[in-house]
């Protein structure tokens, strides 16, 4: 049973409440303040027409936040607050329009509120190919896609996009994935049919047959659409993100039920302008050799001969060519390092085709996601 506070305890009480309603005074007080400074940076960028975002400089901020603290404030905590204060200033600079893969509550509209805060418009799309269109034709500020996953591979439609439309990376966020089986009850026997996106189906195939190994599943275009489904239809559970089940009222069953751990998938942040150089970069290059042997070696050595890490190399076969392949290529490095403009130039003899996508700060590994 409860004791009640006596009145020397109620006292004491009132006196912290009060004084912790005059802090909160304060730090809204500061926020405007710091919400003003905001604005006019913005009037200063618009002279020159730069972009609101700077990736680099919001990376500083945090780091000197976190610095500051000591680790005395949850640092976790610090980090989302300041990530969201960051992102309103952003926004009231010039408001952004940014496109994902849709639909909403998907792991790519997660991506996109983890790269930009909440303060954005966010606009789902229905495919790949209208991110890039709508990034290209600007009719959005930025969109966010899928580009490889750390057990499913390559999302080949993200780099068919970045051959065929203008528009530079400017930007990357590796995701964690946490995929949950939901439904209206939170009872594992009154599900008769399983729906998720293909990519997670698979991910979790191993504790499906060990423990729902009679009931059927069946893929549908994304995990919010099978969340959607299992809120109106009690025999259907969907494999989503916790987001999805507190978005549509749906309890869980069974959490994190894919089959490894670590699973992991990288997003692009695509746009038409490049971040400047934060001294932890990477640049994207995409690519096709003269098909001649030895082309690739010498494609590779210019780079070890200037220091340069390759950090990954992906073919794609190009369109309506048999036998011919574009190559993905990521190299450590800034384009305006003077070692990778070197590296750069070095290799453009030897390719058919050369095409910078971008150079952006390299981004951080969450720990892993899907991309449904």
């Amino acid at each position: 049973m409860m004791q009640r506070l006596d009145d020397e305890q109620l006292k004491k009480l009132t006196e912290l409440r009060k004084r912790i309603d005059e802090i909160d005074r304060d730090l809204v007080a500061l926020l405007q303040e710091r919400l003003k400074v905001a604005e006019e940076i913005g009037r200063t960028k618009a002279k020159s027409l730069a972009q609101p975002l700077d990736p680099v400089r919001e990376r500083e901020v945090i780091n000197h936040i976190l610095e500051y603290n000591k680790g005395r404030f949850p640092p976790e905590g610090l980090q989302v607050i300041f990530s969201e204060i960051i992102s309103a200033c952003r926004n009231a600079q010039r408001p952004a329009r940014v496109g994902f893969l849709g639909p909403e509550t998907t792991f790519t509209h997660m991506a996109a509120t983890e790269f930009f805060g909440h303060a954005p418009e966010f606009i789902p799309e229905s495919n790949i190919k209208e991110v890039f269109e709508e990034v290209e034709r600007k009719r959005i500020d930025f969109g966010v896609v899928p580009v490889e996953n750390s057990v499913e591979g390559t999302v080949a439609l993200t780099l068919d996009g970045l051959c065929d439309y203008d528009i530079k990376v400017c930007g990357e966020i590796y995701m964690p994935i946490s995929h949950d089986l939901i439904n209206k009850s939170g009872r594992i026997d009154t599900i008769r049919r399983i729906l998720s996106h293909p990519h997670a189906l698979a991910q979790c195939r191993i504790w499906l047959q060990r423990n729902l190994p009679a009931v059927p599943t069946e893929e549908v275009v994304s995990t919010a659409q099978a969340a959607r489904w299992a809120a109106v239809d009690p025999s259907v559970a969907a494999i989503a993100s916790p987001l999805a089940a507190r978005t549509y009222n749906l309890y869980t069953v069974a959490k994190s039920i894919e089959d490894f751990a670590g699973n992991t998938t990288r997003f692009l942040i695509l746009g038409h302008e490049c971040p400047r150089p934060s001294g932890h970069d990477k640049t994207s290059l995409l690519l096709s050799l003269e098909d001649k042997p030895g082309s690739l070696f010498r494609l590779l050595e210019p780079l070890a001969h200037k220091g340069i890490n390759l950090t990954k190399i992906q073919s794609r076969p190009v369109k309506d060519e048999p036998w011919r392949y574009l190559f993905y290529v990521d190299i450590a490095g800034h384009i305006e390092d003077e070692h990778v403009k070197e590296g750069v130039e070095a290799i453009r003899s030897g390719c058919t085709f050369l095409k910078w996508l971008g150079s952006y700060p390299v981004g951080l590994n969450k720990a892993s996601a899907n991309v449904g």
